[in-house]
């Protein structure tokens, strides 16, 4: 398995910051809420609908956090001639496809 270079950061503006939290905070409320829900018995198709909603919150949080990294970090590599981010940007959208 392949691993990340945890040392990289990247600087991010307060509001990304605020807008990516915001999406985080929604999506574990809802994980909160479907334990609460197993917790009380609820019913299967009702939890697995909030177990959908959880993931789609989860999604739009990748979306928007790749597109940013799209946006400055692989677009200033390139400009900068460091090819292996292309890579790096491909290996990451094979990790969000499966």
């Amino acid at each position: 398995m392949e691993t990340c270079d945890c040392r990289k950061t990247k600087e991010r503006s307060e509001e990304e910051v605020k807008r990516l939290i915001h999406r985080l905070n929604r999506v574990e409320g809802q994980i909160r809420g479907i334990r609460g829900m197993v917790e009380r018995s609820a019913y299967c198709p009702d939890i697995l609908a909030q177990v959908a909603a959880a993931n789609a919150a989860l999604n739009a949080f990748a979306k928007e956090l790749l597109s940013e990294h799209i946006r400055t970090c692989v677009t200033r590599d390139i400009r900068e001639g460091k090819d292996e981010t292309v890579e790096e940007l491909l290996c990451t959208l094979q990790k969000l496809m499966k």
